[in-house]
């Protein structure tokens, strides 16, 4: 469900998420979501999870152009972020946040504020999730957020653990990050 043109700029009424799979210095995937113009990030080491049980951490990285939510290849090594990238899930996403008198709040406010709730729907991931910050991480300032999934009819019991980055396939091109490599030349993820 592609809302974006091909350049990336926003073309539907939903705004868009994506989440990579990105074998850098440490294996993690890439939470994405399309926020005024920009995709705001956050590194999830063990990935989303459908299990509302489970918390995933999430460390916000820098903001990516919306050209960036269709990656999928080998960053060289050596550059910012260097590894290889595929798309493991893709589609769009419904604002839910709201004051406690149930009015909405504008998302971007929701953020700022410290947390937001939304509606995904994707190839893999769908229905709602929430990002929270809360206090904590190893530098002075540093944001730390928790990915957690709502207990609502998508929610699963499955193995936290899961997914499983290196058996992962991208669901724009069916690839794994070990076939992404090799086309390209790197030879390894």
């Amino acid at each position: 469900m592609d809302v974006t043109g091909d350049k990336g700029e926003h073309t539907g009424p939903a705004p868009c998420f994506v989440v990579q799979v990105h074998q850098a210095r440490r294996m993690h995937f890439d939470f994405r979501l399309e926020v005024d113009g920009v995709l705001k990030s956050w590194a999830v080491p063990r990935g989303p999870s459908e299990n509302p049980r489970v918390r995933r951490l999430a460390v916000p990285t820098e903001d990516h152009p919306l050209e960036y939510r269709t990656f999928e290849g080998v960053i060289t090594k050596g550059e910012h972020g260097g590894g290889t990238v595929i798309v493991w899930d893709q589609g769009t996403y419904r604002p839910l946040s709201h004051d406690r008198w149930g009015a909405p709040v504008p998302f971007e406010q929701s953020l700022q504020d410290g947390h937001a709730t939304f509606w995904l729907d994707g190839a893999r991931l769908h229905g709602e999730f929430a990002l929270t910050r809360f206090k904590g991480g190893d530098a002075p300032g540093e944001e730390v957020w928790l990915l957690i999934k709502a207990k609502d009819g998508r929610a699963t019991r499955e193995s936290p653990d899961l997914p499983d980055p290196y058996l992962a396939r991208s669901a724009r091109t069916g690839r794994t990050l070990a076939q992404v490599a090799a086309e390209e030349g790197s030879g390894t993820p």
